[in-house]
């Protein structure tokens, strides 16, 4: 298994796949799809992982907790704004010719952090044990990807339309 120290996700609409390439343009570069299904099972399962074991959250009273989670993953994101760069797409591009199936994603408590893995059907991948406020930008950037797909879905369009058409109808009291 390679050591994570860069990833990048990258919505593919032919594949209809998020790719996570790791260490892109490095000589340990390894890359995976991550299905629909996955993407959304790890954002879900994760967060909630996240405020669980959030020491902030936990003194907190019930009430308050999702606010005080939403402020830490803030705090995570503005304090790892300086450690983001763009992968080229050249680079990227060969990440995609690659990139194998995502069999497993995991993720743990290690000491003060996580640890996350990525394992592809080969039993390829990468792992990393990583801060609070860098599993906080990961999930973040895979939710931007989630969110560029379009993978959470809002309510059908019909009801929307029968919300618009019965708000054009004058009304009388």
């Amino acid at each position: 298994m390679r050591a994570l120290k860069t990833i990048t996700f990258l919505y593919q609409q032919r594949e209809d796949r998020i790719l996570a390439a790791v260490n892109a343009g490095q000589p340990e570069a390894w890359s995976c799809w991550l299905t629909r299904r996955v993407a959304l099972a790890v954002l879900q399962r994760t967060a909630e992982f996240v405020a669980n074991t959030s020491a902030i959250a936990k003194r907190a009273p019930s009430e308050l907790r999702g606010e005080l989670a939403a402020f830490e993953r803030d705090a995570a994101i503005a304090s790892t704004a300086k450690a983001m760069s763009r992968t080229p797409g050249e680079i990227l591009q060969a990440g995609v010719n690659a990139a194998e199936l995502a069999e497993r994603v995991t993720i743990s408590v290690a000491g003060e952090g996580f640890r996350l893995e990525l394992c592809g059907q080969s039993e390829n991948g990468a792992a990393a044990d990583v801060k609070r406020t860098e599993l906080q930008r990961i999930l973040q950037m895979l939710q931007a990807e989630v969110a560029k797909a379009g993978w959470l879905a809002a309510p059908a369009a019909a009801p929307a339309a029968a919300t618009a058409a019965s708000a054009a109808k004058p009304s009388r009291h």
